[in-house]
């Protein structure tokens, strides 16, 4: 997908729940940068994804990596705060055509609707399901979303556009776009010794 990056990094951002206003390619004029473009607040594969880049954000951030979630629009986003979905910053775009600048597929009614019973969409909503995720149908439901990985300076390292609501790039995947499979490796390892301890604890 090809499109104009300086065109893309004037555009702004109003940051949640402060108000203020931001040029994109200011959050990645300093240092690294992964903007995560949701589709929805209240929608359950967003807030899949959210909760899936928590086991990362402390790597990105020992690396100096800002983690960053932009929404279509601000309605929904309490409700998505509040439940401590995402780990980064938060902002909504302060004009949505910036989804279609960046390719971001937009769907209708019956197609968003078929897309559900995809096999990869049902997998999504089973594991949401079993997490206790919740799902509300506040705001725009058709518009995909995605993510870019930005270098400091302005270099585009990933550009990943979903296809499906439920896609959605692999914290491994971010990982090895930064260099830092092996730190992500560790930092898994970690995670799933202290839950199978927690496990074994509960379980006594």
């Amino acid at each position: 997908m090809a499109f104009d990056l300086t065109n893309i990094g004037s555009m702004k951002v109003v940051s949640l729940p402060g108000g203020e206003t931001s040029e994109l390619k200011n959050f990645w004029q300093d240092q690294n940068v992964a903007i995560v473009f949701f589709r929805r607040w209240g929608c359950m594969f967003c807030r899949l994804w959210a909760k899936e880049l928590d086991d990362i954000a402390p790597v990105l951030k020992n690396n100096n990596i800002r983690l960053i979630g932009v929404g279509v629009e601000e309605a929904g986003s309490k409700e998505f705060i509040d439940g401590k979905y995402f780990d980064g910053e938060l902002f909504y775009a302060e004009d949505r055509s910036i989804y279609q600048k960046l390719g971001f597929k937009r769907f209708n009614v019956v197609t968003i609707l078929t897309s559900l019973l995809w096999k990869q969409s049902r997998e999504a909503i089973a594991k949401g399901n079993k997490m206790g995720l919740e799902n509300d149908l506040v705001g725009d439901g058709l518009q995909n979303g995605g993510i870019l990985l930005m270098k400091k300076g302005g270099k585009l390292i990933c550009h990943f556009a979903q296809f499906a609501p439920s896609e959605r790039l692999t914290n491994l995947e971010i990982c090895k776009c930064f260099g830092l499979e092996h730190e992500y490796n560790a930092e898994t390892m970690a995670n799933k010794k202290r839950e199978d301890m927690e496990c074994s604890r509960t379980s006594k």
